[in-house]
């Protein structure tokens, strides 16, 4: 996954000049490695490339102001002490509003003479010093100087494309509401307007234009049996009926349609029991195959819930699934059982099969509920988290964290996962004494620390961190 950066090299004359050009030698080198696209001044836009005068700021800012639209965050490095206000001006003439790296050398203790000296360690708290008056907000490394061909660079720089995706595609993700939220769950009341405010826009539509476009399509028209045939080869369907099959494809086609024509990224879907009364059928599957082509949909339209997964898929780059904190694991206080009944994506479930909800069945009817997914997923890294409106003090909230999936038996149905949360129990109470929701969001491996900062720090919503630092 590629990322741009606009890039500042910073320098002060008096240091010694191969101590810049090595940070471009080196930095070329990362960039190569792991897919980013540099936008910096050259050798010939200022001496070494470098930013140091306020005329190498004004070429700077200019440089980045041209290509603003697609510059997801800037690095700054520091070869040396740096200039602490051509950097700071350099971005404030770019007029840029994206996340910010600090990054400063280390220096060697057998090179503080004249010609290998670089005082990268002082510089650097000059520079954010700097960018504090200037009213920025940026992200340090772990470590106070940090090599540039080092391991430890890498890692800040992927967690930092994780902090640049979530800002951006926060900030202009739109959002569709596919039907009514079921009565019974004030659990997914959220504020619009908070979230539009955010950048986040929801679009609506009526179950009832989804069945009334759905009856007119056609049953042998062409992309109805070309749908049924990618559920097929989706998962398992041998269990599911062809009429079953053929209502999810008609379903599948109707919401494409309008997604596109409203350029939505997303879906919240009311699941029961309109869909079951009305319909004949679960959408779970079409929900699974969404979320696994990184348009994510969640279930009992719940548009918080969906904006925590995509929040999520942006940080680590793959699939996200809303679960239910559902049951404790025996008497393990930091374990759980996550479930849904089930739409998870197939990233989950090497086994996916098509299947039916018992439990809804056995007020709607088993034979209504066919399209609901079983499946277990292994184990592995994990990140959960969740974002709530908070409509009584005006603010969005969150929490993220990171965990395991455990290969612990699960003996049930639907879509299913043992966790293991370190201090879950706390986190427990935590949920439960800030009136968040039952449901949450998950994703493989661990993002929880980048997708909290670019949330917290960079777009200023309440966030809690459950990650281990």
């Amino acid at each position: 996954m590629s990322i741009t950066l606009g890039v500042i090299l910073g320098n002060r004359d008096f240091f010694p000049d191969a101590l810049v050009f090595e940070a471009r030698r080196d930095l070329m080198q990362v960039f190569s490695q792991l897919s980013v696209e540099p936008i910096w001044l050259t050798e010939v836009d200022s001496k070494l490339g470098a930013v140091e005068t306020w005329a190498d700021a004004v070429k700077c800012g200019e440089l980045f102001r041209a290509s603003r639209h697609r510059i997801d965050g800037i690095l700054i490095c520091l070869p040396n002490f740096g200039d602490e206000k051509g950097i700071a001006d350099a971005i404030r003439l770019s007029e840029l509003n994206v996340p910010i790296l600090v990054q400063a050398c280390p220096d060697d203790l057998d090179q503080f003479g004249l010609a290998r000296r670089r005082d990268a360690y002082c510089g650097k708290i000059s520079v954010c010093n700097n960018l504090r008056q200037y009213g920025y907000k940026f992200t340090l490394t772990r470590n106070h100087t940090t090599d540039l061909l080092s391991p430890a660079f890498s890692h800040e720089l992927t967690n930092f494309f994780a902090v640049c995706r979530v800002v951006r595609g926060m900030r202009r993700v739109r959002i569709g509401a596919v039907g009514a939220r079921p009565n019974a769950f004030n659990t997914t009341r959220y504020s619009e307007k908070l979230l539009e405010a955010a950048g986040v826009s929801v679009n609506t539509i009526d179950l009832s234009e989804v069945f009334g476009s759905a009856a007119r399509i056609a049953s042998d028209d062409p992309r109805v049996r070309h749908r049924i045939d990618q559920i097929r080869a989706y998962a398992d369907s041998s269990a599911a009926p062809a009429e079953s099959l053929l209502k999810m494809a008609k379903f599948a086609l109707v919401v494409d349609d309008w997604m596109a024509s409203l350029g939505l990224t997303a879906t919240a879907i009311q699941c029961w029991s309109s869909l079951q009364k009305n319909f004949g059928v679960n959408v779970c599957t079409i929900m699974s195959m969404m979320s696994e082509q990184m348009m994510p949909s969640a279930c009992e339209v719940d548009i918080a819930g969906v904006v925590s997964m995509f929040a999520l898929q942006l940080a680590s780059g793959r699939p996200s699934a809303l679960v239910d904190w559902n049951n404790n694991y025996g008497t393990d206080p930091d374990k759980c059982v996550l479930f849904h009944c089930g739409n998870w994506a197939k990233d989950f479930l090497p086994d996916i099969r098509i299947g039916t909800a018992p439990i809804l069945g056995t007020m709607l009817g088993e034979e209504n509920t066919v399209g609901a997914l079983e499946g277990r997923t292994p184990a592995g890294p994990m990140t959960f988290g969740r974002v709530s409106t908070d409509d009584t003090s005006g603010k969005i909230r969150a929490y993220f964290g990171d965990g395991a999936f455990t290969n612990d038996p699960l003996d049930t149905f639907g879509t299913r996962a043992v966790a293991n949360i370190p201090q879950l129990q706390n986190l427990m109470q935590f949920i439960c004494m800030n009136g968040f929701e039952h449901h949450a969001a998950m994703t493989s491996g661990h993002c929880a620390a980048p997708t909290a900062e670019a949330l917290g720090k960079y777009l200023g919503w309440d966030v809690h961190s459950h990650y281990q630092a």
